[in-house]
């Protein structure tokens, strides 16, 4: 009984890393810059194509791309995540990695898709609890 108690509160737990991911993908997707740093611990470290293979500190280097996004022209994104692996790492923190694919129509109509890897390091801290991303790893997008 107990054993299904804790794998229901685990299988709960996985759920909301899964949502609290899409919450992220979506605030950047909307270029919500609001969203996107209550959804990050201000430390927040990464490695990322942008970074060119240097690790980041801080919101800083990530609120250029939110001001000065190309697509800011009302550029329509949709995100998808596939095949997710949620892994806990105990009650307060968690990584999910994941495949990520990015649709959208550029300023001549065509479409296009890009894909990336992903991995995502959260934990729940603060009053009250709340998660927020401690580290993120993205791949280069294909072209």
């Amino acid at each position: 009984m107990i054993e299904d108690h804790v794998s229901l509160k685990g299988k709960a737990q996985k759920q909301e890393i899964l949502h609290v991911t899409e919450q992220l993908l979506d605030a950047i997707s909307c270029r919500d810059f609001e969203n996107y740093t209550a959804l990050c611990d201000p430390q927040l470290t990464a490695f990322e194509p942008e970074a060119l293979g240097n690790l980041v500190r801080g919101i800083k280097f990530h609120k250029f791309y939110f001001d000065n996004a190309s697509g800011s022209d009302g550029k329509v994104m949709n995100t998808h995540i596939l095949n997710p692996h949620v892994h806990l790492l105990g009650e307060d923190a968690a990584y999910i990695a994941y495949t990520r694919l990015t649709q959208y129509v550029d300023k001549h109509g065509q479409f296009h898709t890009q894909q990336s890897e992903e991995t995502r390091i959260w934990q729940r801290k603060g009053d009250p609890f709340k998660w927020q991303q401690l580290h993120f790893h993205r791949s280069s997008p294909n072209k």
